[in-house]
C-alpha cells in the first residue's frame, strides 16, 4: 500500500482497496437507529468487506494491462568488495549504469523511464544500488554513511518503482533536511555539534500495485524480508560500530519490516500509515527493537479491515492494527497526515520520525 490513492497511476482497476475518503463501506443513514452492540457487528462488517473485496479482485479479470518490462542494462559489477574506502567507487559505477539505462530507455521511447533515471545519475546522487531494469530498484544515501552516528532507513510502500521514485526521494529528503537543520534541547554550543546523520531510501524490493491482490498478502514482503536483513547487516559494516539505526517502514513497507524484524539488527522500527505487520503483537515481532506506530487521521488506511483470513488457499490481510492497544507498540502523534503526508516539512510526525532516528524516545509526543 503506497501512495495511488493520492498521486501516480495504478496498474489495475479492480477495486480492492476503499476510496480516499476514508469511507470503507456504505454505511447505514444517519436515521437509522444504531445497533445494540455495535462493536461486533462492525467486526463482521469489516470481516464481511474483506473477503467481498477479495473475493472480486481475485475472480473478476483485470481491466488494466502491466506496464510493458523497460529494457536497461543489468547493475554494475563492482570491481572490488564494498568497504567505507570502496563507496565512492560503488556510488560511480551504480551512477555511470542509471546514465546507461536513461539512454536505454530514451531510445525504447519511455521518456518518462529516462528522465527518472538521468535524475539518479545526477553527480550529487549517492547510488548504493541500482537497478534499472522492469519496475527498477534503487538504494540511494543522502549524508555520510561512513561517519554517520545515527541512520533512518526508509522503507516504502506499494506502486514505488524508479518511475515514481522522485516523491520517495522527497520523503527521504524531507526527513535528512529536518535532521541537519534541527534545532532543539540537544543542539547548541552547551551540547555540542549536531549528529552526524545518514539516510537511506531503499527500494530494494519490487513493491505491489496499491489496486492488486498481491498487497493483500505478505508474499513480496516475505519476498524482500531477507534482502532487507542483509543489507541491514552490510550497513552495520559500513557505518561506524554503535551507530544508531531506524528503519522507518511506511504502509505496506511496514509489512515488509513486520516479516523481516526476526534477526534484524535494528535499534528502532517505526511503522507509519501501517495495515498491518503480519503479526498479532509488537512482541511477536521478536525484535529487540523499539517498535513505534503512528497514522494519521486523515489516512484512509484506517479503514482497511485489520484482520487475516484465509481465502482461496492464501491468507489475505495483515492482522492486528500497530496502533491499537492490542498490538502493544509505542504509538506517536501523526496529528492529520493522510496516507502520504508522514514526511512533510513541519509535520508532527516527521518531528518525531526524526527524533526516533536520533534517538531522542523521551521527545516523541504520543498519539
Amino acid at each position: 500500500m503506497g501512495h495511488a490513492q493520492r498521486t501516480g497511476t495504478t496498474r489495475h482497476r479492480s477495486a480492492l482497496l476503499p476510496p480516499r475518503t476514508g469511507t470503507a463501506a456504505r454505511r447505514a443513514p444517519a436515521s437509522s437507529p444504531r445497533p445494540p452492540h455495535p462493536r461486533p457487528r462492525t467486526t463482521r462488517r469489516r470481516r464481511a468487506l474483506l473477503s467481498a473485496l477479495l473475493t472480486a479482485a481475485i475472480v473478476t479479470p483485470l481491466a488494466g494491462a502491466a506496464r510493458p518490462q523497460i529494457p536497461a542494462p543489468p547493475p554494475a559489477i563492482l570491481t572490488a568488495p564494498l568497504t567505507p574506502s570502496t563507496l565512492p567507487s560503488a556510488y560511480e559505477a551504480n551512477r555511470k549504469n542509471a546514465t546507461e539505462a536513461a539512454r536505454t530507455a530514451a531510445v525504447h521511447g519511455d521518456a518518462h523511464r529516462a528522465a527518472a533515471d538521468r535524475a539518479l545519475a545526477a553527480p550529487s546522487r549517492r547510488l548504493l544500488a541500482f537497478d534499472g531494469r522492469g519496475t527498477g530498484q534503487a538504494t540511494e544515501v543522502l549524508g555520510d554513511l561512513t561517519h554517520a552516528e545515527h541512520i533512518a532507513v526508509l522503507v516504502p510502500g506499494s506502486d514505488t518503482t524508479l518511475d515514481t521514485y522522485a516523491r520517495f526521494h522527497r520523503a527521504a529528503a524531507a526527513l535528512y533536511t529536518h535532521l541537519t537543520h534541527r534545532t532543539g534541547p540537544t543542539h547548541g554550543p552547551a551540547h555540542g555539534p549536531a549528529p552526524r546523520v545518514a539516510v537511506i531510501a531503499w527500494l530494494g524490493y519490487e513493491t505491489p500495485a496499491t489496486v492488486s491482490t498481491t498487497v493483500t498478502t505478505t508474499t513480496r514482503a516475505d519476498e524482500a524480508a531477507p534482502r532487507l536483513r542483509a543489507f541491514v547487516r552490510r550497513l552495520r559494516t559500513l557505518a561506524p560500530a554503535g551507530t544508531h539505526l531506524s528503519l522507518l517502514c511506511h504502509s505496506y513497507g511496514s509489512v515488509v519490516c513486520g516479516r523481516a524484524a526476526t534477526g534484524l539488527d535494528a535499534d528502532d522500527i517505526a511503522l507509519v500509515g501501517s495495515p498491518g505487520t503480519g503479526a498479532d503483537s509488537a512482541a511477536a515481532l521478536h525484535t529487540r527493537a523499539r517498535v513505534w506506530a503512528a497514522r494519521g487521521s486523515d489516512d484512509w488506511v484506517a479503514d482497511v479491515p485489520h484482520v487475516r483470513a484465509g481465502l482461496f488457499g492464501t491468507t489475505v490481510g495483515f492482522g492486528t492494527d500497530p496502533v491499537s492497544t492490542a498490538f502493544g507498540a509505542r504509538v506517536f502523534d501523526a496529528a492529520d497526515a493522510d496516507h502520504s503526508g508522514y514526511f512533510t516539512p513541519g509535520s508532527a510526525s516527521l518531528a518525531n520520525l526524526a527524533r526516533i532516528t536520533l534517538d531522542h524516545p523521551r521527545e516523541v509526543t504520543r498519539g
